[in-house]
């Protein structure tokens, strides 16, 4: 045999608090690289813009002010500029003439010598990147020309290292700052949320066992305080469900009650009977008569075991179903008839309404009987003598339908939700129509075999209405089917 190992379960708020913070801090770890990448991008490209301008402002300054001359030393006002830059650092500020000899610049030490590189200065781009040497790594530089009308005097070059560009600590720590707390909430919201949810779950969970043992005294949460409408809808359906199998439990005793006393009244007025005869207290015709009413307690009693019997075999689909095609109006009045025949002293009047064109059905007329002549007793006992009972046929769709209405006491709203339940038996029939209460249910099954139905319509004080649905036959027969002969006779069926 396959055995199943016992994992290990979790509790709901736990698992999904985990997994959602498992997913939040990957989700917001990318976040921080792409915005971390942004804000380094982002800061090159201002910075950049910075320097372009820086060396734009000291160009003009050189040609428009009388006091500068890029021949001169003019290392002061670089040093101003260069502090006074609003970047991370002080960057190098080279002006060189035209052939890249450097003329002036605002630090006595630089990567250059005396001339630029000749590749920088041949360079159109106004933005170059460089690299000077594996110790300082990738350099940027911004070239501007010194422009006096069509004449070009030299260039200022503001160079930094990409590192200095790009520094920005305090972004950083602002984002990590950010995305910390980002995480935190997160993880509060998902807690407190999944807290929320799981806490009806554990209390439905906790009732669950309880119904699992037997106990359906459920306490659960009022579902008119709950907000979310998956919950509502879990609490109260279980409500219903608890209070409907309590429902169930009580009529199961009762019904077994009722049963086993139907087949013990039987037994004990025969085991009655037959003492009385055995010890001689009558004689003769009285005890030939104890012995006749002692048969027909017998007899009832084995139509009570035969119930039982041929209902199991049905539910276990053991019972087979042999369908033959029949014209719907004449097999119904066929079997009315067959009713009416086998009542001794029945008054009440049975009307019978057909379809005014004939209509084929693959159908099993023996089960078909079954299931007429119950729901005629039932309503014979639902009606005085001069009740009426009708029974008309209509169509629906791809369906025949068979309606048999009376006008009787009716069945108590109460009991309508449960007529089709095994051995149930309503308060009006207990205690004055014998039986187990397996009528309505052995005819439901028997209509669902062929196919249908067998549906409760309406009922109250004014009669009840039973409808019976069956399908109507194909046009084309299967080779299984057989055509019925003229006249067809059909057996006489117990009542229910």
């Amino acid at each position: 045999m396959f055995t199943i190992k016992n994992k290990k379960r979790i509790p709901l708020q736990r698992y999904w608090t985990t997994r959602y913070l498992y997913t939040l801090v990957i989700g917001l770890v990318v976040v921080a690289i792409f915005s971390a990448l942004w804000i380094r991008h982002s800061t090159l490209e201002n910075r950049l813009d910075m320097m372009d301008f820086m060396a734009n402002e000291i160009a003009y300054r050189f040609v428009y002010e009388d006091s500068l001359d890029p021949k001169d030393d003019v290392r002061a006002f670089l040093e101003e500029r260069g502090e006074f830059s609003n970047l991370k650092s002080t960057p190098y500020i080279y002006v060189v003439n035209t052939d890249g000899a450097i003329l002036s610049s605002n630090k006595p030490r630089s990567p250059f010598e005396q001339r630029l590189n000749p590749a920088i200065m041949k360079s159109q781009d106004t933005t170059q990147k460089i690299t000077l040497n594996d110790q300082t790594g990738p350099v940027y530089l911004v070239k501007r020309p010194i422009q006096y009308e069509s004449y070009i005097l030299g260039y200022v070059v503001v160079m930094d290292t990409e590192d200095n560009l790009t520094a920005v600590n305090q972004e950083y720590r602002q984002l990590l700052i950010m995305i910390g707390s980002l995480a935190l909430l997160g993880w509060a919201a998902i807690y407190f949320l999944s807290r929320r949810l799981s806490k009806p779950i554990k209390e439905v969970a906790k009732a669950a066992g309880q119904v699992q043992k037997g106990d359906y005294n459920v306490k659960l949460p009022s579902p008119g305080d709950v907000k979310e409408e998956e919950v509502y809808e879990l609490i109260h359906s279980f409500e219903e469900m608890s209070q409907q199998l309590k429902k169930l439990e009580s009529l199961r005793t009762e019904l077994l009650a009722g049963v086993t006393h139907e087949l013990k009244t039987p037994v004990t007025s025969i085991s009655g009977l037959l003492q009385a005869v055995n010890d001689g207290v009558v004689n003769g015709d009285e005890a030939k008569e104890f012995l006749e009413i002692s048969l027909k307690e017998t007899t009832k009693m084995k139509k009570m075991v035969e119930d039982l019997l041929a209902f199991n075999s049905f539910a276990a689909n053991a019972i087979p179903i042999s369908k033959e095609i029949h014209e719907v109006n004449k097999l119904v009045k066929d079997i009315v008839h067959q009713w009416e025949v086998a009542q001794d002293h029945q008054k009440s009047k049975v009307t019978v309404s057909v379809l005014d064109d004939e209509i084929e059905l693959n159908v099993d007329p023996i089960r078909l009987q079954q299931v007429i002549t119950n729901l005629l007793n039932n309503a014979l006992h639902a009606v005085d003598e001069t009740g009426e009972i009708d029974i008309s046929l209509g169509t629906e769709r791809d369906a025949v339908t068979i309606d048999v209405k009376d006008n009787g006491i009716g069945i108590p709203e109460a009991e309508q939700t449960f007529i089709f339940e095994r051995f149930y038996r309503g308060e009006g029939k207990k205690y004055k129509v014998g039986g187990l209460g397996l009528g309505l249910p052995f005819s439901k099954m028997i209509a669902q075999a062929l196919g249908g139905d067998l549906q409760l319509v309406k009922s109250s004080s004014d009669g009840t209405i039973f409808r019976i649905v069956l399908p109507k036959s194909n046009t084309s027969h299967t080779k299984n089917d057989k055509k019925p002969k003229s006249t067809r006779h059909y057996p006489d069926v117990r009542k229910s």
